[in-house]
């Protein structure tokens, strides 16, 4: 089975492609939104590329890294991004999906607090390849995809 895991910047939806019967990641990669295009266009372009990906790697189960409701500096197109992205999921044919606060993302993995900001961090290797050469937003698109 293929899972997807998303991290969403605002100018960024970084994704993560996991084959959980070979228990190993496909690919990592972005969809880089072009700076000339304004918020219709952008989600437009994101929803688009993200369904082809899907379409491609043949993906059944996702799952979203989401802004906390609590964030202090919520960035709005970020959290549109991620809206337009929740709404490809429910148009799609994936089988099941999540939206992931950092607390449902440790559940599904079965991480505490304490284990899960080092591991998003890079401080602690849980056993992935190239862990420490990735990102936080790739980190935490993999654990997402993981989690699906």
């Amino acid at each position: 089975m293929k899972t997807i895991g998303i991290r969403v910047s605002p100018s960024t939806v970084t994704f993560a492609i996991y084959d959980a019967t070979a228990d190993e990641f496909v690919n990592v990669d972005e969809i880089r939104i072009p700076a000339a295009f304004d918020t219709p266009e952008s989600l437009k372009y994101v929803r688009s590329h993200l369904l082809d990906v899907m379409r491609e790697y043949g993906v059944q189960r996702a799952g979203i890294r989401v802004t906390e409701p609590s964030a202090q500096n919520m960035n709005i197109r970020r959290v549109e991004l991620e809206g337009v992205i929740q709404e490809s999921f429910a148009s799609s044919e994936l089988e099941a999906y999540y939206i992931g606060h950092v607390s449902s993302i440790m559940s599904r993995l079965k991480l505490t607090r304490t284990q899960f900001k080092p591991i998003v961090d890079g401080t602690i290797d849980p056993g992935i390849d190239d862990w420490q050469t990735m990102n936080k937003e790739q980190r935490e698109a993999m654990l997402c995809a993981k989690g699906a």
